[in-house]
């Protein structure tokens, strides 16, 4: 993994009877993901057959995002527990 000294929180693969796909990677981080100032790097995937439903991210240089099909936007982030539940919401 790229970011030294990172602690993983959680890592949660979930396989749906639909077929579509849960996944939650939550990484506690030493320094921010630039231009975050949160100590967190994640990734909330939920989708099917390849195909992304809803996303939730960090880049760098992009920040927190949202991504619900092809379409990305700015994500305010203000903790993990409304990052997930922002998430769920979504599903």
């Amino acid at each position: 993994m790229q970011y030294l000294n990172a602690q993983l929180i959680t890592r949660n693969k979930q396989l749906r009877d639909d077929g579509c796909v849960i996944e939650l990677v939550i990484w506690r981080v030493a320094q921010p993901i630039d231009p975050c100032t949160d100590l967190f790097k994640y990734r909330l995937y939920f989708g099917k057959n390849n195909q992304c439903f809803i996303r939730y991210d960090n880049d760098r240089g992009k920040g927190d995002n949202r991504h619900v099909g092809q379409c990305e936007e700015h994500y305010r982030f203000e903790s993990l527990e409304e990052l997930v539940a922002a998430f769920e919401r979504d599903i």
